[in-house]
């Protein structure tokens, strides 16, 4: 009886040992769309914030300062919160101008710092306009420091905002932040920006430095991730145009 049991133990155990292999290509293969979602939504919701921000000409990014932007980088709903224990608010996608037109977002997520005294414990909304190279090839990095590495200013609002002074045209970085209705420049210096490169990989298999390096992303997948940089293509088309 012993011996009996014993048989069926071991015939138990390598079944399991069987289809070990099989479950766990199906969980990495669930993780991989997992992600692969999570790519998509964040462009999409990246595009929604740009979008509702330029509809409204008066309160909006100057289109000056859009046709000179090198890469444009949006953080929506950051929970000030989050960047103290490190929460899901300060996920967000950088795109960056090519000689086609704007990359599909690489995908960062942005911590600590602070967004001064007018936003509170609210979502906020956080806008960069990356004006150089030089700035934009901090974000290569595996962890970048607005303020530290790259001089970075908030950026004017509205049609009539000097955006041409030379205080902001030297700033690497513009930044801005939406909150509660209310879009303003903001100093963001201290936030730091890292690569999420677990959603870049699953995405382009490729890291943030090779995607932004070259500008152009091959996906490896049939999800589309373009929301982001269309959104980002109306407006900016239009920007060249008026110059």
């Amino acid at each position: 009886m012993t011996f009996h049991y014993q048989n069926r133990f071991l015939v138990v155990m390598l079944a399991f040992a069987a289809l070990m292999p099989t479950l766990f290509f199906a969980q990495s293969t669930d993780d991989h769309e997992q992600k692969v979602r999570e790519a998509a939504a964040q462009s999409v919701k990246a595009g929604r914030v740009f979008d509702a921000i330029m509809k409204t000409p008066d309160k909006a990014i100057p289109k000056e300062l859009l046709a000179h932007a090198k890469a444009i980088a949006v953080f929506p709903e950051v929970i000030k919160a989050a960047f103290f224990i490190g929460g899901e608010g300060g996920r967000g996608v950088v795109s960056r101008r090519t000689r086609s037109g704007w990359s599909d977002p690489v995908f960062f997520r942005a911590g600590g710092g602070s967004f001064g005294p007018q936003v509170g414990a609210s979502a906020t909304d956080i806008v960069l306009l990356f004006m150089n190279d030089e700035a934009v090839a901090g974000l290569m990095k595996d962890k970048f420091e607005l303020g530290a590495e790259a001089a970075v200013a908030g950026g004017p609002v509205g049609r009539d905002a000097s955006a041409g002074t030379d205080a902001l045209m030297q700033a690497e970085i513009l930044s801005y932040s939406r909150s509660r209705g209310l879009f303003a420049g903001v100093n963001l210096k201290g936030v730091v920006i890292r690569p999420e490169d677990d959603l870049n990989l699953a995405v382009y298999d490729r890291n943030t430095h090779h995607l932004l390096d070259k500008g152009e992303q091959d996906r490896n997948n049939t999800v589309d991730l373009s929301s982001f940089s269309k959104t980002v293509s109306r407006y900016t088309a239009t920007a060249e145009t008026d110059q």
